[in-house]
């Protein structure tokens, strides 16, 4: 239901009130869909003296008829329904002005102005009140002067007051429309970041993914220290985003830093910050990023790429909170929660002397394993409905072909998820008006993927491998788009019938073999 207290509020309702109050005398008034007159104070002071109407209201049973008159008028909107502006005759035979209020094609109130006389009837009208509040027991004198003093308003007065109530209605629904338009924005908003953010984001169903769910949910609402590890792609950084907006500290900053993104000095300053003087160029003091994200959390991306120096840094922080910028002589104190992410094997790097092991234990709190795409390939469908939606645009999304969709899930997806956005992406582009995307809009690498036991080679074949494994797919490729034709097979292969048939043999191409 409306809330008639905001809209008395609006800037369009106070004026318009002040122009009714000057020039005639009246108040205008707000009832709501059922009927009941609004008397809170923010809408009362709208309200003007008519003379006539308070005399009437001094009696109970007076005012409880002119309660009841903006029930009337809903009752008679229903029997006559319309949009613009009605005259209505009251309990008392006064006339009233009312616009009713639709929005979103439901009945919310009504805004009225009124007890007053037309000029057009005013003699007969004057008898009809008399008439019809002599029942009221109120003096004769004094029921007299409130009629000689009650506003009289001219056909053209009335026409005026009617475009004033109707041009407030049309603000109003223009304010409510601005108003909608606001909230569905920040509904969208808050779901985009609840999503985008949150588990529902990180798309998945197999049981890989729904082992990360498990853990997900166990680590989310701690403080702990947690490795993030996997393939270049798999989605660290989107997990560490999940982490931080499913915890506590979802309302303070979430920084992240690639550590292979700089050299050692100028990962040491961006990490730590560093002091006016502390080298040549700073010219002024700069705070670190842990310094930034204090309260928050941190996103350490490629921790394996950081140097010993740091790494002792680095663990000065998760024992204590504490750091001294470069070129500081102060100590100062965070409280920020470390979220660290590799591809590397940091185990290995411990044996070898690369990294230390003591910060190894201590940022291996919780580790976190991300599967690769290869690994998870019934997760493929889902990701490419995902994608599509996410990158079409348009209310009905494309679909891929059955071949398509094969040479997607056959393909091993060394960039995982984030190379097969990109496909997605591509694919989008490159599909123009079709509404299905075929496989000979796939890219090359994808199209004439030579590895197609389902897992990856232990080691690069050699080049007649290669070459034998390169051609057997591309006959099958040609075979299945001529649908098993052979001699149109041949043709678009650029080889003879007689030849193809043979490689079909031993191949093992056949289409039993191969549907």
């Amino acid at each position: 239901m409306q809330d008639w207290r905001e809209l008395a509020g609006l800037r369009v309702i106070q004026r318009m009130a002040e122009i009714v109050n000057r020039r005639w005398n009246l108040g205008v008034g707000f009832a709501d869909g059922a009927g009941s007159l609004i008397e809170e104070p923010e809408v009362a002071r709208f309200a003007t003296r008519r003379p006539l109407c308070d005399l009437i209201k001094s009696v109970p049973e007076g005012r409880k008829r002119c309660e009841q008159t903006a029930k009337d008028m809903m009752a008679s909107r229903r029997d006559s329904p319309g949009e613009g502006a009605v005259c209505f005759e009251c309990h008392a035979g006064l006339t009233e002005v009312y616009v009713p209020v639709m929005i979103d094609g439901e009945e919310q109130g009504l805004i009225l102005a009124g007890g007053m006389f037309s000029e057009s009837s005013l003699p007969g009208q004057r008898e009809r009140v008399t008439q019809r509040v002599s029942d009221l027991g109120l003096p004769k004198r004094a029921l007299e002067q409130a009629c000689q003093e009650t506003t009289v308003l001219s056909a053209e007065g009335e026409a005026l007051l009617c475009d004033l109530l109707e041009l407030v209605v049309r603000e109003i629904l223009v304010y409510r429309a601005e108003v909608a338009r606001k909230e569905r924005r920040l509904d969208h908003l808050t779901r985009e970041l609840a999503e985008r953010f949150s588990y529902g984001n990180i798309i998945g169903k197999s049981p890989p993914m729904r082992e990360l769910y498990r853990l997900l949910d166990k680590v989310s609402n701690t403080d702990s220290t947690i490795l993030v590890t996997g393939e270049n792609g798999t989605g660290k950084e989107l997990v560490a985003r999940a982490i931080h907006f499913n915890s506590a500290r979802r309302n303070k900053p979430f920084v992240v830093q690639n550590c292979s993104a700089f050299n050692d000095n100028l990962l040491d300053s961006e990490l730590f910050g560093h002091s006016r003087g502390a080298f040549t160029g700073a010219v002024g003091a700069k705070k670190g990023l842990f310094e930034v994200a204090d309260g928050g959390t941190f996103f350490l991306d490629e921790i394996g790429d950081m140097s010993p120096a740091l790494q002792v840094k680095l663990l000065r922080i998760l024992q204590e909170g504490t750091f001294i910028p470069v070129g500081a002589t102060q100590t100062r104190q965070v409280d920020v929660r470390v979220i660290a992410a590799t591809h590397r094997d940091l185990k290995s790097m411990v044996e070898q002397g690369l990294f230390r092991e003591d910060l190894y234990y201590r940022i291996n709190v919780i580790t976190l394993a991300l599967p690769p795409l290869r690994d998870r390939r019934e997760d493929i469908p889902v990701l490419v409905d995902h994608f599509v939606k996410k990158h079409s645009g348009k209310e009905r999304q494309p679909g891929l072909s059955a071949a398509c969709l094969e040479r997607l899930m056959d393909y091993q997806w060394p960039g995982n998820v984030r190379e097969l956005e990109n496909e997605i992406e591509r694919l989008l582009v490159l599909k123009g008006e079709d509404e299905e995307i075929g496989e000979e809009f796939l890219s090359p690498r994808i199209r004439y993927e030579i590895y197609h036991d389902g897992t990856a080679p232990t080691q690069a074949p050699s080049l007649p491998e290669a070459l034998e494994r390169l051609e057997r797919t591309m006959i099958l490729d040609h075979l299945k788009q001529a649908r098993w034709n052979k001699t149109k097979a041949a043709e678009s292969l650029g080889i003879s019938r007689r030849n193809l048939i043979r490689k079909v043999q031993v191949y093992g191409l056949d289409r039993r073999r191969n549907r």
